[in-house]
């Protein structure tokens, strides 16, 4: 049997997959096809923008978090500590960009897989990349 290929989500793949119906879905129907995986500043940031995303939508907050959390049973959260060895290069990489996006391309050079994203700053890094139009190809 062959193992399920990684993919690193993006922060705005989380916040898709909390507001949306696609993400979610497309995470769930291949979740054992794919092992999915975002660093743990992913998962932080989409905490810290779900209650303002939410009110702009009349969406509940708490369900928003609930959902990020079952989320996250599906996407593993990556450690800190297990990518900081790929920060020199990473920030490398993504330099001419958006250097805050370091933690997924460190991530992404870590376990060797590509990056699920709709933020243009990842192209042109050396990393493959993946928009949601395109994922399930």
């Amino acid at each position: 049997m062959n193992s399920p290929k990684p993919l690193v989500l993006d922060a705005n793949i989380l916040l898709r997959a909390v507001f949306g119906v696609r993400v979610r879905s497309i995470l769930e129907s291949y979740e054992d096809a794919a092992a999915f995986y975002s660093p743990d500043v992913c998962f932080e940031d989409a905490r810290k923008y779900i209650p303002d995303i939410a009110s702009r939508r009349n969406f509940d907050p708490a369900i928003g978090l609930a959902l990020l959390g079952q989320i996250a049973r599906i996407v593993e959260v990556v450690d800190r500590s297990l990518y900081e060895d790929f920060e020199e290069l990473a920030r490398a990489r993504i330099a001419s960009r958006d250097a805050g996006d370091w933690p997924v391309v460190a991530t992404a050079l870590m376990l060797s897989a590509p990056v699920w994203t709709e933020d243009q700053d990842f192209f042109g890094s050396g990393i493959a990349t993946w928009t949601s139009n395109r994922i399930e190809l």
